[in-house]
């Protein structure tokens, strides 16, 4: 993993987030890498998928 500097903020550098039930996804801000770069910034958002009961798909 890259230097503090570039630590994606979202994610806290783990890659993963949570939702408030704790289901775990793949950091839609890195991509799931830890580092938050210019590369990142240039990309478009990623539309997510829900279930009925509204959880994320990954």
């Amino acid at each position: 993993m890259s230097g503090k500097d570039e630590r994606c903020r979202a994610c806290e550098g783990t890659g993963m987030l949570a939702d408030d039930e704790g289901w775990q996804y793949t950091c839609s801000i890195c991509r799931g890498d830890g580092s938050y770069s210019q590369d990142d910034a240039a990309k478009g958002a990623r539309i997510m998928e829900v279930d009925e009961t509204n959880r994320l798909l990954d």
